[in-house]
Protein backbone atom coordinates (compact mmCIF):
# COMPACT_ATOMS: atom_id res chain seq x y z
CA UNK A 1 0.00 0.00 0.00
CA UNK A 2 3.12 2.45 0.97
CA UNK A 3 4.46 1.76 -2.39
CA UNK A 4 1.60 2.24 -4.85
CA UNK A 5 1.13 5.48 -2.86
CA UNK A 6 4.87 6.64 -3.20
CA UNK A 7 4.68 5.46 -6.87
CA UNK A 8 1.19 7.62 -7.33
CA UNK A 9 2.57 10.41 -5.53
CA UNK A 10 5.74 10.45 -7.70
CA UNK A 11 3.31 10.13 -10.59
CA UNK A 12 1.11 13.39 -9.52
CA UNK A 13 4.34 14.84 -9.11
CA UNK A 14 5.38 14.53 -12.91
CA UNK A 15 2.26 15.53 -13.86
CA UNK A 16 2.39 18.89 -12.30
CA UNK A 17 5.67 19.24 -13.67
CA UNK A 18 4.65 18.40 -17.21
CA UNK A 19 1.39 19.97 -17.06
CA UNK A 20 2.76 23.73 -17.51
CA UNK A 21 4.79 23.25 -20.44
CA UNK A 22 1.80 21.54 -21.89
CA UNK A 23 -0.23 23.81 -22.05
CA UNK A 24 1.76 26.40 -22.96
CA UNK A 25 2.97 24.35 -25.94
CA UNK A 26 -0.89 23.95 -26.72
CA UNK A 27 -1.61 27.67 -26.40
CA UNK A 28 1.50 28.63 -28.39
CA UNK A 29 -0.03 26.37 -31.06
CA UNK A 30 -3.68 27.32 -30.89
CA UNK A 31 -4.37 29.73 -33.48
CA UNK A 32 -0.78 29.79 -35.09
CA UNK A 33 -2.48 29.36 -38.33
CA UNK A 34 -5.26 31.18 -39.90
CA UNK A 35 -7.06 30.07 -42.90
CA UNK A 36 -8.35 33.54 -43.96
CA UNK A 37 -7.55 34.60 -47.80
CA UNK A 38 -4.54 37.47 -47.70
CA UNK A 39 -6.59 41.10 -47.25
CA UNK A 40 -6.08 43.19 -50.87
CA UNK A 41 -7.93 46.15 -50.50
CA UNK A 42 -10.14 46.81 -53.82
CA UNK A 43 -8.77 49.15 -56.28
CA UNK A 44 -10.12 53.25 -56.11
CA UNK A 45 -13.42 52.52 -58.07
CA UNK A 46 -13.25 56.71 -59.06
CA UNK A 47 -11.54 59.25 -61.02
CA UNK A 48 -8.63 60.53 -59.84
CA UNK A 49 -9.36 63.96 -59.58
CA UNK A 50 -12.80 65.95 -58.32
CA UNK A 51 -14.57 67.91 -61.15
CA UNK A 52 -15.16 70.84 -60.65
CA UNK A 53 -12.05 71.81 -58.86
CA UNK A 54 -10.94 75.38 -59.77
CA UNK A 55 -8.23 75.74 -56.55
CA UNK A 56 -6.80 74.24 -53.78
CA UNK A 57 -6.95 77.13 -51.19
CA UNK A 58 -8.13 76.64 -47.56
CA UNK A 59 -6.93 74.31 -44.87
CA UNK A 60 -8.15 70.75 -44.78
CA UNK A 61 -10.96 69.73 -43.88
CA UNK A 62 -9.84 66.62 -42.11
CA UNK A 63 -7.26 68.04 -40.06
CA UNK A 64 -9.47 70.82 -39.37
CA UNK A 65 -12.32 70.58 -36.00
CA UNK A 66 -15.69 71.72 -36.21
CA UNK A 67 -14.71 74.82 -33.45
CA UNK A 68 -11.90 75.59 -35.91
CA UNK A 69 -14.68 75.82 -39.00
CA UNK A 70 -17.72 77.31 -37.70
CA UNK A 71 -16.91 80.50 -35.79
CA UNK A 72 -20.06 81.02 -35.30
CA UNK A 73 -20.09 80.90 -30.94
CA UNK A 74 -23.74 80.61 -31.47
CA UNK A 75 -23.41 77.96 -33.56
CA UNK A 76 -20.69 76.30 -31.69
CA UNK A 77 -23.04 76.34 -28.37
CA UNK A 78 -25.93 74.12 -30.60
CA UNK A 79 -23.18 71.86 -31.51
CA UNK A 80 -21.88 71.29 -28.56
CA UNK A 81 -25.60 70.93 -26.68
CA UNK A 82 -26.73 68.19 -29.76
CA UNK A 83 -23.10 66.22 -29.59
CA UNK A 84 -24.00 65.63 -25.60
CA UNK A 85 -27.79 65.15 -25.79
CA UNK A 86 -28.99 63.93 -29.40
CA UNK A 87 -30.60 60.67 -29.14
CA UNK A 88 -29.31 58.75 -32.48
CA UNK A 89 -25.33 59.35 -31.38
CA UNK A 90 -25.99 57.84 -28.03
CA UNK A 91 -27.76 55.36 -29.75
CA UNK A 92 -24.05 54.99 -31.77
CA UNK A 93 -22.53 55.22 -28.83
CA UNK A 94 -24.14 52.37 -27.67
CA UNK A 95 -24.20 49.99 -30.82
CA UNK A 96 -20.20 50.71 -30.47
CA UNK A 97 -20.55 49.25 -26.57
CA UNK A 98 -22.67 46.58 -28.16
CA UNK A 99 -19.89 45.42 -30.63
CA UNK A 100 -17.03 45.51 -28.08
CA UNK A 101 -18.91 43.34 -25.82
CA UNK A 102 -19.50 41.09 -28.77
CA UNK A 103 -16.00 41.46 -29.61
CA UNK A 104 -14.78 40.38 -25.46
CA UNK A 105 -17.07 37.38 -25.59
CA UNK A 106 -15.75 35.81 -29.00
CA UNK A 107 -12.11 37.21 -27.73
CA UNK A 108 -12.32 34.65 -24.70
CA UNK A 109 -13.55 31.84 -26.89
CA UNK A 110 -9.45 31.74 -27.28
CA UNK A 111 -9.10 31.00 -24.06
CA UNK A 112 -9.65 27.94 -21.62
CA UNK A 113 -12.51 28.35 -19.32
CA UNK A 114 -11.61 26.98 -15.42
CA UNK A 115 -14.13 26.66 -13.30
CA UNK A 116 -13.52 25.16 -9.54
CA UNK A 117 -15.69 22.48 -8.88
CA UNK A 118 -17.00 21.08 -5.02
CA UNK A 119 -19.21 18.36 -4.52
CA UNK A 120 -20.36 15.64 -1.73
CA UNK A 121 -22.17 12.49 -2.21
CA UNK A 122 -24.11 9.81 -0.05
CA UNK A 123 -25.81 6.36 -1.08
CA UNK A 124 -27.59 4.26 0.63
CA UNK A 125 -27.46 0.51 -0.71
CA UNK A 126 -30.35 -1.97 0.07
CA UNK A 127 -29.35 -4.77 1.45
CA UNK A 128 -30.91 -6.91 -1.20
CA UNK A 129 -28.86 -5.17 -3.68
CA UNK A 130 -25.19 -4.93 -2.10
CA UNK A 131 -22.15 -7.01 -2.54
CA UNK A 132 -22.21 -8.51 1.41
CA UNK A 133 -25.90 -8.85 1.72
CA UNK A 134 -26.07 -6.25 4.10
CA UNK A 135 -27.13 -2.56 3.89
CA UNK A 136 -24.27 -0.78 3.12
CA UNK A 137 -23.68 3.19 3.25
CA UNK A 138 -21.23 5.03 1.20
CA UNK A 139 -19.66 8.55 1.15
CA UNK A 140 -17.65 10.91 -1.66
CA UNK A 141 -16.24 14.11 -1.38
CA UNK A 142 -14.57 16.29 -4.17
CA UNK A 143 -12.83 19.16 -4.70
CA UNK A 144 -11.42 19.70 -8.11
CA UNK A 145 -10.28 22.20 -10.86
CA UNK A 146 -11.81 21.63 -13.94
CA UNK A 147 -11.25 22.66 -17.83
CA UNK A 148 -14.68 22.36 -20.00
CA UNK A 149 -14.09 21.44 -23.48
CA UNK A 150 -11.40 24.06 -24.39
CA UNK A 151 -11.02 24.28 -28.43
CA UNK A 152 -7.18 24.04 -29.59
CA UNK A 153 -7.27 26.04 -32.73
CA UNK A 154 -5.05 24.39 -34.83
CA UNK A 155 -6.47 25.79 -37.94
CA UNK A 156 -7.75 29.12 -36.59
CA UNK A 157 -11.17 29.02 -36.91
CA UNK A 158 -11.59 30.71 -33.43
CA UNK A 159 -9.08 33.11 -34.60
CA UNK A 160 -11.16 34.10 -37.42
CA UNK A 161 -14.39 34.80 -35.29
CA UNK A 162 -12.28 36.95 -33.52
CA UNK A 163 -10.69 38.72 -36.02
CA UNK A 164 -14.12 39.26 -37.25
CA UNK A 165 -15.59 40.20 -34.23
CA UNK A 166 -12.38 43.02 -33.73
CA UNK A 167 -13.41 44.41 -37.23
CA UNK A 168 -17.32 44.69 -36.63
CA UNK A 169 -16.06 46.73 -33.64
CA UNK A 170 -14.34 48.57 -35.27
CA UNK A 171 -16.38 49.50 -37.97
CA UNK A 172 -19.29 50.27 -35.44
CA UNK A 173 -16.83 52.41 -33.57
CA UNK A 174 -16.44 54.35 -37.48
CA UNK A 175 -19.83 54.27 -37.96
CA UNK A 176 -20.21 56.75 -34.31
CA UNK A 177 -17.90 59.01 -35.81
CA UNK A 178 -19.52 59.14 -39.51
CA UNK A 179 -22.74 59.54 -37.19
CA UNK A 180 -20.96 62.78 -35.29
CA UNK A 181 -20.05 64.22 -38.14
CA UNK A 182 -23.37 64.13 -40.02
CA UNK A 183 -24.78 65.48 -36.78
CA UNK A 184 -22.96 68.59 -36.58
CA UNK A 185 -23.35 68.94 -40.35
CA UNK A 186 -27.33 68.86 -39.99
CA UNK A 187 -26.95 71.51 -37.05
CA UNK A 188 -25.29 73.73 -38.83
CA UNK A 189 -27.41 73.15 -42.08
CA UNK A 190 -30.34 73.94 -39.75
CA UNK A 191 -28.70 76.82 -37.96
CA UNK A 192 -27.83 78.36 -41.17
CA UNK A 193 -31.74 77.73 -42.32
CA UNK A 194 -33.30 79.49 -38.84
CA UNK A 195 -30.95 82.49 -39.89
CA UNK A 196 -32.25 82.59 -43.25
CA UNK A 197 -35.61 82.57 -42.22
CA UNK A 198 -35.48 85.31 -39.87
CA UNK A 199 -33.26 87.56 -42.64
CA UNK A 200 -35.90 86.83 -45.32
CA UNK A 201 -38.76 87.82 -42.19
CA UNK A 202 -37.02 90.77 -41.41
CA UNK A 203 -36.94 91.74 -44.82
CA UNK A 204 -40.74 90.81 -45.22
CA UNK A 205 -41.72 92.79 -42.04
CA UNK A 206 -40.12 95.79 -43.60
CA UNK A 207 -42.15 95.38 -46.70
CA UNK A 208 -45.07 95.17 -45.05
CA UNK A 209 -44.80 98.26 -42.54
CA UNK A 210 -43.93 100.06 -46.05
CA UNK A 211 -46.76 99.17 -48.20
CA UNK A 212 -49.42 99.56 -44.43
CA UNK A 213 -48.26 103.07 -44.81
CA UNK A 214 -48.79 103.25 -48.75
CA UNK A 215 -52.38 101.67 -47.72
CA UNK A 216 -52.80 104.57 -45.46
CA UNK A 217 -51.46 106.84 -47.85
CA UNK A 218 -53.87 105.87 -50.59
CA UNK A 219 -56.57 105.45 -48.32
CA UNK A 220 -56.78 109.00 -47.33
CA UNK A 221 -56.22 109.84 -51.19
CA UNK A 222 -59.17 108.19 -52.29
CA UNK A 223 -60.92 110.05 -49.65
CA UNK A 224 -60.36 113.27 -50.92
CA UNK A 225 -60.48 111.87 -54.50
CA UNK A 226 -57.14 112.54 -55.66
CA UNK A 227 -56.88 108.63 -56.94
CA UNK A 228 -59.18 106.16 -57.75
CA UNK A 229 -60.15 102.93 -56.00
CA UNK A 230 -58.47 100.96 -58.25
CA UNK A 231 -55.14 101.73 -57.64
CA UNK A 232 -55.93 101.33 -53.62
CA UNK A 233 -57.35 97.48 -54.30
CA UNK A 234 -53.54 97.48 -56.10
CA UNK A 235 -51.72 98.31 -53.01
CA UNK A 236 -54.15 96.77 -50.78
CA UNK A 237 -53.31 93.29 -53.02
CA UNK A 238 -49.44 94.66 -52.54
CA UNK A 239 -49.82 94.67 -48.69
CA UNK A 240 -52.22 91.00 -48.90
CA UNK A 241 -49.21 89.10 -50.38
CA UNK A 242 -46.47 90.77 -48.04
CA UNK A 243 -48.56 89.95 -45.62
CA UNK A 244 -48.93 86.42 -46.46
CA UNK A 245 -45.36 85.90 -47.20
CA UNK A 246 -44.76 86.68 -43.51
CA UNK A 247 -47.12 84.51 -42.13
CA UNK A 248 -45.60 81.23 -44.71
CA UNK A 249 -42.13 82.40 -43.42
CA UNK A 250 -42.88 82.74 -39.72
CA UNK A 251 -44.29 78.73 -40.05
CA UNK A 252 -41.23 77.91 -41.57
CA UNK A 253 -39.22 79.20 -38.82
CA UNK A 254 -41.79 77.45 -36.08
CA UNK A 255 -40.90 74.11 -38.20
CA UNK A 256 -37.14 74.66 -38.73
CA UNK A 257 -36.55 75.62 -34.73
CA UNK A 258 -38.88 72.39 -33.93
CA UNK A 259 -36.02 70.63 -36.32
CA UNK A 260 -33.32 72.19 -34.55
CA UNK A 261 -34.46 70.91 -31.21
CA UNK A 262 -34.88 67.54 -32.02
CA UNK A 263 -30.92 67.51 -33.07
CA UNK A 264 -30.30 69.64 -30.10
CA UNK A 265 -31.84 66.77 -27.93
CA UNK A 266 -33.23 69.35 -25.31
CA UNK A 267 -35.44 72.67 -24.90
CA UNK A 268 -34.07 75.51 -26.80
CA UNK A 269 -34.55 79.42 -26.79
CA UNK A 270 -34.15 80.36 -30.21
CA UNK A 271 -34.67 83.73 -30.43
CA UNK A 272 -34.37 85.65 -33.92
CA UNK A 273 -31.21 86.40 -35.51
CA UNK A 274 -29.72 89.07 -36.94
CA UNK A 275 -27.83 90.64 -39.58
CA UNK A 276 -26.85 89.41 -42.60
CA UNK A 277 -25.53 85.60 -43.96
CA UNK A 278 -21.90 86.54 -44.12
CA UNK A 279 -19.89 83.50 -45.00
CA UNK A 280 -16.42 85.18 -43.87
CA UNK A 281 -17.58 85.38 -40.70
CA UNK A 282 -19.32 81.93 -40.25
CA UNK A 283 -16.82 79.99 -42.21
CA UNK A 284 -13.39 79.47 -43.40
CA UNK A 285 -11.83 78.35 -46.96
CA UNK A 286 -11.47 74.41 -47.59
CA UNK A 287 -9.34 72.49 -50.04
CA UNK A 288 -10.74 69.53 -51.34
CA UNK A 289 -7.22 67.57 -51.75
CA UNK A 290 -7.34 64.14 -53.99
CA UNK A 291 -10.45 61.27 -53.63
CA UNK A 292 -7.81 58.86 -52.44
CA UNK A 293 -7.93 61.48 -49.48
CA UNK A 294 -10.98 59.72 -48.55
CA UNK A 295 -10.20 56.37 -47.58
CA UNK A 296 -8.91 57.63 -44.52
CA UNK A 297 -10.28 60.91 -43.93
CA UNK A 298 -14.55 59.25 -44.32
CA UNK A 299 -15.48 57.48 -41.28
CA UNK A 300 -17.77 55.56 -43.31
CA UNK A 301 -15.09 54.49 -45.67
CA UNK A 302 -13.01 53.22 -43.46
CA UNK A 303 -16.47 51.32 -41.87
CA UNK A 304 -16.78 49.72 -45.02
CA UNK A 305 -13.19 48.53 -45.35
CA UNK A 306 -13.55 48.02 -41.89
CA UNK A 307 -16.97 44.95 -43.25
CA UNK A 308 -14.99 43.81 -45.56
CA UNK A 309 -12.27 42.83 -43.45
CA UNK A 310 -14.89 40.61 -40.96
CA UNK A 311 -16.45 39.34 -44.13
CA UNK A 312 -12.86 37.84 -45.03
CA UNK A 313 -12.24 36.72 -41.39
CA UNK A 314 -15.36 34.95 -41.67
CA UNK A 315 -13.84 32.89 -45.01
CA UNK A 316 -11.13 31.63 -42.76
CA UNK A 317 -13.27 30.16 -40.22
CA UNK A 318 -15.77 28.44 -42.77
CA UNK A 319 -12.61 26.95 -44.15
CA UNK A 320 -11.69 25.71 -40.72
CA UNK A 321 -14.71 23.71 -40.50
CA UNK A 322 -13.53 21.44 -42.56
CA UNK A 323 -10.65 20.46 -40.77
CA UNK A 324 -10.58 17.99 -37.30
CA UNK A 325 -11.90 19.74 -34.07
CA UNK A 326 -9.79 19.15 -31.12
CA UNK A 327 -10.77 19.77 -28.05
CA UNK A 328 -9.48 19.03 -24.06
CA UNK A 329 -11.63 18.49 -21.29
CA UNK A 330 -9.94 17.82 -17.95
CA UNK A 331 -9.75 18.23 -13.97
CA UNK A 332 -7.55 18.07 -11.28
CA UNK A 333 -8.29 18.06 -7.56
CA UNK A 334 -9.12 15.18 -4.11
CA UNK A 335 -11.23 13.12 -3.61
CA UNK A 336 -12.14 10.71 -0.40
CA UNK A 337 -14.60 9.00 1.14
CA UNK A 338 -14.21 11.07 4.73
CA UNK A 339 -14.36 14.57 4.90
CA UNK A 340 -11.38 14.62 6.73
CA UNK A 341 -9.04 12.82 4.41
CA UNK A 342 -10.03 14.86 1.64
CA UNK A 343 -6.99 16.90 1.43
CA UNK A 344 -4.48 13.76 3.15
CA UNK A 345 -1.82 12.04 1.25
CA UNK A 346 -2.82 10.15 -1.75
CA UNK A 347 -6.12 11.68 -2.53
CA UNK A 348 -5.34 13.55 -5.83
CA UNK A 349 -7.93 12.51 -8.47
CA UNK A 350 -7.40 14.01 -12.27
CA UNK A 351 -8.93 13.23 -15.41
CA UNK A 352 -7.92 14.11 -19.04
CA UNK A 353 -9.68 13.57 -22.19
CA UNK A 354 -9.07 14.97 -25.08
CA UNK A 355 -11.51 14.42 -28.41
CA UNK A 356 -11.31 15.26 -32.09
CA UNK A 357 -14.43 15.40 -33.94
CA UNK A 358 -14.66 15.57 -37.80
CA UNK A 359 -18.21 15.60 -39.01
CA UNK A 360 -18.98 13.02 -42.21
CA UNK A 361 -21.44 13.79 -43.53
CA UNK A 362 -23.72 17.01 -43.12
CA UNK A 363 -25.78 17.46 -46.24
CA UNK A 364 -23.63 19.67 -47.29
CA UNK A 365 -23.68 22.55 -44.03
CA UNK A 366 -20.47 23.40 -44.60
CA UNK A 367 -19.81 23.46 -47.87
CA UNK A 368 -22.91 26.05 -47.93
CA UNK A 369 -21.31 28.23 -44.86
CA UNK A 370 -18.33 28.71 -47.29
CA UNK A 371 -20.30 29.77 -50.33
CA UNK A 372 -22.45 32.02 -47.80
CA UNK A 373 -19.15 33.29 -46.17
CA UNK A 374 -17.53 34.27 -50.05
CA UNK A 375 -20.87 35.72 -51.19
CA UNK A 376 -21.04 37.85 -48.01
CA UNK A 377 -17.12 38.95 -48.31
CA UNK A 378 -18.37 39.88 -52.21
CA UNK A 379 -21.27 41.94 -50.86
CA UNK A 380 -18.79 43.58 -48.72
CA UNK A 381 -16.48 44.68 -51.65
CA UNK A 382 -19.34 46.12 -53.68
CA UNK A 383 -20.40 47.91 -50.28
CA UNK A 384 -17.13 49.36 -49.67
CA UNK A 385 -16.96 50.48 -53.55
CA UNK A 386 -20.34 52.40 -53.47
CA UNK A 387 -19.55 53.64 -49.95
CA UNK A 388 -16.50 54.99 -52.20
CA UNK A 389 -18.03 56.65 -55.23
CA UNK A 390 -20.94 57.71 -52.67
CA UNK A 391 -18.55 59.93 -51.16
CA UNK A 392 -16.71 61.02 -54.20
CA UNK A 393 -20.13 62.09 -55.27
CA UNK A 394 -20.84 63.83 -52.55
CA UNK A 395 -18.08 66.07 -52.40
CA UNK A 396 -18.16 66.80 -56.46
CA UNK A 397 -21.67 67.90 -55.36
CA UNK A 398 -20.39 69.92 -53.07
CA UNK A 399 -17.97 71.45 -55.30
CA UNK A 400 -20.18 71.98 -57.93
CA UNK A 401 -22.57 73.51 -55.65
CA UNK A 402 -20.02 75.94 -54.25
CA UNK A 403 -18.71 76.89 -57.50
CA UNK A 404 -22.39 77.92 -59.41
CA UNK A 405 -24.02 78.92 -56.31
CA UNK A 406 -21.01 81.52 -55.99
CA UNK A 407 -21.61 82.45 -59.67
CA UNK A 408 -25.76 82.74 -58.56
CA UNK A 409 -25.40 84.67 -55.85
CA UNK A 410 -23.24 87.52 -58.54
CA UNK A 411 -26.39 87.47 -60.43
CA UNK A 412 -28.59 87.46 -57.81
CA UNK A 413 -27.09 91.27 -56.15
CA UNK A 414 -27.10 92.16 -59.66
CA UNK A 415 -31.12 91.38 -60.15
CA UNK A 416 -31.64 93.21 -56.64
CA UNK A 417 -29.91 95.94 -57.88
CA UNK A 418 -31.37 96.44 -61.09
CA UNK A 419 -34.82 95.59 -59.63
CA UNK A 420 -34.34 98.51 -56.33
CA UNK A 421 -33.66 100.88 -59.44
CA UNK A 422 -36.57 99.88 -61.36
CA UNK A 423 -38.81 100.17 -58.69
CA UNK A 424 -37.54 103.70 -57.71
CA UNK A 425 -38.20 104.96 -61.34
CA UNK A 426 -41.32 103.04 -61.53
CA UNK A 427 -42.43 105.21 -58.43
CA UNK A 428 -41.74 108.40 -59.91
CA UNK A 429 -42.78 107.62 -62.85
CA UNK A 430 -46.46 107.45 -61.62
CA UNK A 431 -45.88 110.17 -59.02
CA UNK A 432 -45.25 112.43 -61.91
CA UNK A 433 -48.28 110.90 -63.74
CA UNK A 434 -46.16 109.15 -66.72
CA UNK A 435 -47.28 105.35 -65.46
CA UNK A 436 -50.49 103.62 -64.50
CA UNK A 437 -49.71 102.41 -60.88
CA UNK A 438 -49.89 98.74 -62.38
CA UNK A 439 -45.98 99.46 -62.98
CA UNK A 440 -45.27 99.98 -59.84
CA UNK A 441 -47.13 97.18 -58.59
CA UNK A 442 -45.15 94.70 -60.98
CA UNK A 443 -41.74 96.56 -59.58
CA UNK A 444 -42.75 96.07 -56.23
CA UNK A 445 -43.60 92.75 -56.35
CA UNK A 446 -40.45 91.32 -58.42
CA UNK A 447 -37.96 93.16 -56.11
CA UNK A 448 -39.62 91.48 -52.83
CA UNK A 449 -38.96 88.52 -55.09
CA UNK A 450 -35.04 89.43 -55.64
CA UNK A 451 -34.39 90.41 -52.03
CA UNK A 452 -36.10 86.54 -50.97
CA UNK A 453 -33.91 85.33 -53.58
CA UNK A 454 -31.15 86.90 -52.61
CA UNK A 455 -30.85 85.41 -48.99
CA UNK A 456 -31.88 81.99 -49.95
CA UNK A 457 -28.69 82.11 -52.58
CA UNK A 458 -26.83 83.27 -49.77
CA UNK A 459 -27.31 80.52 -47.55
CA UNK A 460 -27.51 77.51 -50.31
CA UNK A 461 -23.97 79.02 -50.28
CA UNK A 462 -23.17 78.24 -47.03
CA UNK A 463 -24.79 75.17 -47.00
CA UNK A 464 -22.68 73.45 -49.80
CA UNK A 465 -19.90 74.82 -47.64
CA UNK A 466 -21.36 72.82 -44.82
CA UNK A 467 -21.78 69.99 -47.31
CA UNK A 468 -18.10 69.94 -48.24
CA UNK A 469 -16.64 69.90 -45.11
CA UNK A 470 -18.46 67.28 -44.29
CA UNK A 471 -18.27 65.21 -47.56
CA UNK A 472 -14.40 65.55 -46.82
CA UNK A 473 -14.67 63.83 -43.77
CA UNK A 474 -13.93 67.04 -41.71
CA UNK A 475 -13.30 67.11 -37.67
CA UNK A 476 -13.24 62.87 -38.27
CA UNK A 477 -9.87 62.89 -36.58
CA UNK A 478 -11.07 64.84 -33.11
CA UNK A 479 -14.34 63.63 -33.14
CA UNK A 480 -14.54 62.40 -29.01
CA UNK A 481 -16.31 60.12 -28.23
CA UNK A 482 -19.74 60.08 -26.19
CA UNK A 483 -20.66 57.94 -23.87
CA UNK A 484 -24.38 56.61 -23.28
CA UNK A 485 -25.23 58.97 -20.94
CA UNK A 486 -23.82 61.91 -22.89
CA UNK A 487 -20.89 62.78 -21.41
CA UNK A 488 -17.75 63.57 -23.27
CA UNK A 489 -15.53 60.69 -23.47
CA UNK A 490 -11.80 60.32 -24.14
CA UNK A 491 -11.47 56.54 -24.15
CA UNK A 492 -9.01 54.97 -26.68
CA UNK A 493 -10.58 52.61 -29.24
CA UNK A 494 -7.13 50.61 -29.85
CA UNK A 495 -6.35 49.34 -33.88
CA UNK A 496 -6.94 45.95 -34.99
CA UNK A 497 -3.07 45.05 -34.19
CA UNK A 498 -2.35 47.12 -30.67
CA UNK A 499 -3.74 45.96 -27.13
CA UNK A 500 -6.75 44.21 -28.03
CA UNK A 501 -4.96 40.98 -30.15
CA UNK A 502 -3.71 39.03 -27.75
Amino acid sequence: MKTDKLYLRIHVTQIQKILPLMVAAVLALAGCASMAPPYAAPALPVAAHYPNELNQDGAAAAAMGWRDYFTDVRLQDLIAQALENNRDLRMAVLRVEEARAAYGIQRAEQFPTIAAQAGSERAHVPADLSLTGKPALSSQYQVSLGLASWEIDFWGRVRSLRDAALENYLASDEARRAVTISLVAQVANSYLALCELDERIALARLTIASREESLRIFTRRVEVGSTSRLNLTQVQTLLNQAQALGAQLEQARAVQANALTLLAGVTLQLPATSGRLDERQMLLPLQPGLPSDLLIRRPDIVAAERQLKAANAQIGAARAAFFPRIALTGSFGTASAELDGLFAAGSRAWTFAPSITLPLFDAGRRSNNLSLAEARRDLAVANYEKTIQAAFRDVADALAARQWLAQQLLIAQAALTTQTERARLSQLRYDNGAAAYLDVLDAQRDLLVAEQQLVQIRRALLSSQVSLYAALGGGALDVAATDATGAASTRHIPSADKHLTP
